[in-house]
């Protein structure tokens, strides 16, 4: 598989940093990573809901960033020296869109219900599996994890409030640019110190949209407890283990991964929100299920295949 813009020299680093500790959670696998991220951010996302009554959607972005960003920066002790001017381009572009991808999402759930919106928002990785896979098979997964995703959806989304649908669309198409971005991003610093920098400049981007939606609300404790949660569930947890993933699994294999996300949201939003599952939901849960199985044999039958140049 071939994403422009990376390099297949593998990184390393001393295992006595802190650094070196999400790097330990690589012996989980690439899929492993994948799907330990989604159940993270989904259930992460649920909680999210749960604090837009006290801080807004902007609000709980806010927060989400700004902690997840000082807990990498604590953790990684991210080096800002040594870097090429293509490094630094790369991080900008990589935080510039994680903070449209989380402000867009954020933006939906404000308007339409958790499982719809992530069911909306997954079309993003969908359609990039289908751009960048070299194999005609992929497109069979990536096609069944498709009406999984519409069945999800209840066959339409004509109920939903049309802009909320327009934000989860606009954050899809940010997710896939953030699946191409992450992938280049572990290639070209060690460990998580690229995505710690990002997360900063993801922060400062999206901070004076937090300061006007909700001001001081940012400043409570108890909004600053569950913001730090959300954050660590959200951001912290799972794009560490999306930018491990990412070194080792094809992003047209990585993406079709995450046609999971509708089936965690669902069952998050059963667990935290109360939202039970209907007959079709459940069967379209099936449906990505055995999408997701599919590629994952797919790639385990090619053996192994590098993020290259």
């Amino acid at each position: 598989m071939s994403i422009p813009g990376t390099t297949s020299t593998p990184t390393t680093a001393p295992a006595a940093t802190p650094a070196a500790v999400p790097r330990r959670a690589g012996s989980l696998g690439p899929v492993g990573l994948v799907l330990a991220g989604g159940i993270s951010v989904q259930f992460g996302g649920a909680l999210a809901v749960t604090l837009m009554p006290r801080a807004g959607s902007l609000g709980v972005v806010t927060l989400r960033l700004l902690v997840a960003a000082v807990v990498l920066l604590v953790v990684c002790r991210p080096s800002v020296r040594g870097h090429s001017r293509a490094d630094w381009g790369t991080v900008v572009a990589f935080g510039i869109t994680m903070a449209a991808m989380n402000g867009l999402f954020y933006q939906s759930l404000a308007r339409i219900p958790l499982g719809p919106a992530v069911t909306l928002e997954v079309l993003g990785p969908l359609a990039l599996s289908v751009l960048t896979s070299r194999r005609a098979l992929n497109a069979v997964w990536a096609g069944l994890a498709l009406a999984g995703v519409f069945l999800l959806g209840g066959g339409g989304f004509s109920s939903l409030d049309p802009l909320g649908v327009a934000f989860a669309l606009g954050a899809g198409a940010m997710w896939a640019t953030y699946i191409i971005f992450s992938a280049r991003t572990g290639r070209r610093f060690p460990q998580a110190d690229g995505l710690a920098l990002a997360m900063v400049v993801a922060a400062v981007v999206f901070l004076p949209l937090g300061i006007v939606e909700s001001g001081s609300k940012l400043l409570n404790p108890t909004t600053i407890a569950l913001g730090s949660a959300v954050a660590v569930l959200s951001s912290v947890l799972p794009y560490t283990l999306e930018l491990l993933a990412l070194r080792r699994l094809p992003a047209s294999t990585f993406a079709i991964l995450m046609s999971l996300e509708p089936a965690i949201a669902a069952t998050a939003g059963f667990l935290i929100l109360h939202q039970a599952l209907s007959v079709p939901e459940a069967m379209a849960i099936a449906l990505v299920i055995a999408a997701s199985m599919g590629a994952v044999r797919t790639q385990v039958g090619r053996g192994k295949v590098k993020v290259e140049a």
